[in-house]
Parts: C-alpha cells; structure tokens; sequence
C-alpha cells in the first residue's frame, strides 16, 4: 500500500490490518488502548511485532503484508486457568525468539514457527513484566552487563543472556538436525528438557510491599566493608501499592559474604543468631502444594538489602521505564504523575504533572544540530549526536509529548487518536558493542488503523 506522510513528527512504516487479529479484539474502537482493562500484550521488534491475549500469540511484520504470520497457541494448564502475563523479544546475533511469561510463574521461549524451545517454572506467583536490557561498562558500571530481568510480585529473577543464548544456539543446531532425520513433533516434546534448566537469581524484594513492577538498573559498588570483595551486586528499583519507589542492593550469589565472614569469627554466637533469623526470613515464604510437575520451580532466594524507600499514600507507583544506560528511571504514579529517578544517586530529579494512565519512553533525538555536523552529506550521526529524551504519551489527552533530559524543555507535542499505543523495540543483545551506532526509538501503533509510525529523530 502507498505511504503517506500524516505528519512532519511521524514517518509511517506500513500497516497491520488483518482478519487474524479479529480474536485479540481488533474491529472494536479502542481494542488497543493501554488502559487497565485491556488484556492485549505488544512487543516490538526492528521488523516484527507480537501481540498475545490469554492465550494467543500473533506474530506479524509489519514491513511485509505478504509475508505469513505465525499463530502460536500456547500450551497451558485449563485446571489452572493459566494466560499469558507477559511477552518479549529476545534477539540475538543470528538468533530471534519470542519469550512468553504466565500467570502461574512459567517462563516460555518459542522459535518464530511456534515450535516450545524451554519451558521452565520461575517462580509461583505470576510473572508482571520480562525486561531485556544491557548495561555498558564506564566510569560509572565496574562491568557489563545484559540480562532477562522477571518481574513477579514482590520477587526479581535475574537470567543472564550468555546462559540464554547458549542454550538457543543448542537447540537450533540441534532442530537443524532433527529436520534432516525427519523426527517427530512428539520426540521433540519429550526431548524438550534435554537443555537443562537455564541458571538465574531470584531475590525477595518485598520488604516494602508487593511491586507492580522492577527493574535491575546496572551494577552497583559493594558495600563499605566489602570493598576488596570480587563478589558482584546489582542494584534493583522496584514500584508498588505501598511504597511508590524503593530500592534495593542485590547479591549476585548465595555465598556468605565477607561481612558475614568476619562476624563468623569474630562473633560466631551473634553470627549463628543472624544466619538463623536470616535463613528464617529468607525461607519464611509460603509454599503453595506443587504438582510433580512443579517441583523444579524450588529456588532459594539470594540476598537483597534494601536502600531507600518512598512511601506517599494514596499515591502508588504504576510503570517504570529504564534510560538505554540505566542511570535514569521514568516512573508513573495513580495521582497522574511522572517522576524522573536518577537510579544512582536515588533520588528524585524531575516531576511533571497532569498525565492520568501515561506511558513513557526514552528516546534519542537529533535536536539543533545542523550548526555541529560536518559540510560532508556523508556524515553518519554518532551517539555524541544524539541527545536522551522522554516519549510521553497521554491518552486521555490524546498527546504524545517529548521533553529533553534532564531538565531541557519540551520539544513536541503531537496530536494522537484514543486507540493508540506507544511502543519500542527490545534491547538487542550484543548491541553494547554496535557499530555504527544504532538511536533508540519510538513507535506509535494506532490500533483503529492498523498504521505503525515511527517518530522522527530529527527536530529543527
């Protein structure tokens, strides 16, 4: 179909408009309005989109019109009443993926042909949000780091990509040749977990009430009398009912740490008292009675210390939204507000009002600068180019705004139709070493239409 251009602000890339999306809803007005009573989940990819319901997923490109779209019907438990919570991309040099989240704790990754690669219990308790990102070493991060981050009420599990894509690469070599020795789909689920289970972390980060949603924003320094320690902490930001932001210090092993050591010798009755009350606290949650199937799902807690905590009632946290570098955190609240966390100093930066149900990006934008660029045409634009902003989109407004971080001014304000949905593309794992340099951007879906756009990098 031609492209058209509706606005300066926005280029259209092509259209998902088709009969197959009937059962997620398509067809009524406003069937894709992010609001808390919708039950479609997006995740966006460079050349594809996934939309799932309860237990649908639609995987589409939005490039191509001719090109087939795969249905993935997910395989789970009707005596459970089990959906889907959540989906995400995971996208590897030579491998892409799609990873399904339920409401009974499974983690699920499915090949783009609908073929269950993994299958694995996290936790028990329904999985809010799986969260790709990387963080790259500097001044300010002691290492690199890029993970699957799962978010659960009141529980973070952390899955590092490594393990992940080692176990994919596996399985592809793996169904390559069983394609040649024609074997059957049902070997093929008996063999389902020859992988293994993939290694993660699991933290109990509850101490301030169940969380809504999290995030591991980077790796943090260790704490005073662990300097010299080689054991690795992250730091996690968490928003919830009771407490709208609260932040935690997470061990990355179970191992008593060098604090721990000291009191065992220096103290060894107080360090058996507190190894007691820890193990009783650690292990104090409660167990629902698991299937045989579910025995795997065990996993004990690691560590979590806790930083900071806001507590401002009614006010209770909705969205959390990480910057590419981690270091700031856009989180809306259900008093209408936007507030701009610097995750490292943990402290509140900047604060806009009067954006009810908002959801929010950050994005890269060219933004005066002609004056800087070199006469040649030929000049590809660096990340020195680029400066972060915020995507705000406002649906009772029907606005997308975007603001120049931190404190810089409101660069756009752009007119939007009610069913529209706000969205971005999955971090890319291995693109801490990208080059050239690839700005992070922003998408609209409007959902009456089935047009996706994406918003311009460049303003003048």
């Amino acid at each position: 179909m031609p492209m058209t251009k509706r606005s300066h602000h926005l280029t259209e890339l092509g259209c998902i408009a088709g009969e197959d999306l009937t059962e997620f809803g398509a067809g009524k007005e406003g069937w894709l309005t992010p609001d808390a009573g919708t039950t479609v989940i997006c995740a966006l990819d460079a050349h594809s989109l996934a939309i799932a319901n309860r237990s649908i997923v639609l995987i589409l490109g939005w490039s191509d019109q001719d090109k087939h779209r795969v249905q993935i019907r997910t395989e789970l438990s009707p005596i459970e009443a089990e959906r889907i919570t959540a989906i995400e991309w995971l996208v590897f040099d030579d491998i892409k993926v799609i990873a399904v989240g339920t409401s009974r704790g499974f983690l699920l990754i499915y090949s783009l042909r609908g073929d269950l690669i993994h299958r694995q219990m996290v936790y028990h308790r329904q999985i809010i949000k799986l969260r790709v990102c990387g963080t790259k070493k500097d001044l300010m991060q002691e290492g690199s780091s890029e993970e699957v981050c799962v978010v659960m009420p009141g529980v973070i599990a952390r899955f590092d990509g490594s393990d992940i894509q080692s176990m994919l690469q596996r399985w592809f070599q793996d169904a390559h040749s069983r394609f040649w020795d024609e074997k059957s789909k049902k070997d093929l689920d008996d063999d389902e977990n020859s992988y293994g289970r993939l290694p993660y972390q699991l933290w109990n980060v509850s101490k301030y009430g169940s969380c809504v949603d999290a995030a591991i924003t980077g790796i943090m320094p260790p704490p005073l009398m662990e300097l010299q320690s080689s054991q690795r902490y992250y730091c996690a930001v968490t928003i919830g009912d009771d407490a709208v932001i609260s932040a935690f210090r997470l061990s990355a092993d179970r191992k008593r740490s060098l604090v721990g050591a000291i009191l065992s010798k220096v103290m060894p009755a107080t360090f058996s008292t507190i190894a007691s009350f820890s193990k009783m606290i650690w292990q104090s949650q409660p167990t629902p009675n698991k299937k045989p199937e579910e025995n795997n799902g065990c996993h004990d807690f690691v560590p979590a210390s806790s930083l900071t905590c806001l507590k401002d009632h009614p006010r209770k946290g909705e969205k959390l939204t990480l910057s590419p570098s981690g270091t700031l955190a856009a989180i809306t609240d259900s008093l209408g507000r936007i507030l701009l966390l610097d995750t490292q100093a943990l402290v509140v930066v900047r604060l806009w009002k009067g954006y009810r149900d908002a959801n929010c990006f950050f994005m890269e934008m060219l933004v005066n600068r002609d004056d800087k660029r070199p006469s040649s045409s030929h000049h590809i634009p660096g990340k020195s180019d680029y400066c972060l902003c915020l995507a705000i989109h406002a649906p009772r407004k029907g606005v997308i705004e975007v603001w120049q971080m931190r404190t810089g001014p409101r660069l756009l304000a752009l007119n939007c139709a009610k069913g529209c949905r706000l969205l971005q593309p999955t971090y890319r794992f291995g693109s801490l070493s990208d080059s050239p340099y690839v700005p992070l951007e922003v998408f609209l879906l409007d959902g009456d239409s089935g047009q996706l756009s994406v918003l311009n990098r460049l303003l003048n």
